[in-house]
């Protein structure tokens, strides 16, 4: 299938059409589950900055679809929610790295009520090996991305059956940054200007120093 003709995209694309609104129902309450969440978003000190949500539109699972079977994917209508498990995506902003454990909590315990189900271990992206020492802290599988990405990504579904999966990402307002340039100009075709690839590269090394700053500038306030 690495030569999937265009048309046989449809029926895979009419798949998502008849699950669309399901998934995005699933997405909004994750939004407000987590994004909303009163430990997280009340009181003096706010863990939650900001949230973001968004549903893949046909033209991007298109393009998915293109990436996938050019990697030699086999997809199909009934395989789709398996193997694309990003078509709702929710982000999680929050000022502080310390502040994590506190969204992580809210997270599992959706787990641990019966609420949601994870579709797989949770994973800790990072380039940097102060990061990953401290997500190696958590139940997350840690790994180094090249492009120097630092992220932490839940897939949870309503049950383990559903094809409703909703992708959680959850970052600093650092990190959000560098992740909105390199989007920019790096995804989904990386970048071929070398001075691009340094300075992307440095902007991560800046966005480590960063968060570490406003976290050893908490401790300074808190004590």
């Amino acid at each position: 299938m690495t030569n999937t003709p265009e048309a046989e995209f449809e029926p895979i694309l009419e798949a998502f059409d008849n699950k669309k609104h399901s998934i995005e129902i699933f997405m909004d309450a994750v939004v407000k589950t987590v994004g909303k969440h009163p430990d997280l978003t009340n009181g003096d000190r706010r863990i939650v900055h900001s949230c973001k949500s968004r549903l893949k539109d046909r033209e991007h699972l298109r393009e998915k679809l293109r990436r996938k079977v050019a990697e030699g994917r086999t997809i199909s209508p009934e395989n789709l929610f398996d193997e694309v498990t990003d078509l709702a995506g929710v982000r999680i902003l929050h000022l502080f790295q310390d502040d994590f454990r506190f969204i992580d909590s809210v997270i599992r315990a959706q787990i641990e009520n019966g609420d949601w189900v994870f579709a797989e271990k949770p994973k800790a992206y990072t380039w940097d090996p102060e990061a990953a020492k401290y997500f190696a802290e958590f139940d997350l599988d840690v790994a180094e991305k090249p492009s120097s990405y630092t992220s932490v990504h839940y897939l949870v579904r309503p049950r383990k059956d559903s094809p409703q999966c909703c992708e959680i990402q959850v970052r600093t307002l650092f990190e959000e940054i560098w992740g909105e340039v390199d989007h920019q100009m790096n995804y989904p075709k990386a970048t071929e200007s070398l001075a691009c690839k340094e300075q992307i590269m440095v902007l991560s090394k800046i966005v480590g120093a960063g968060s570490r700053l406003l976290d050893s500038l908490k401790r300074v306030h808190d004590s």
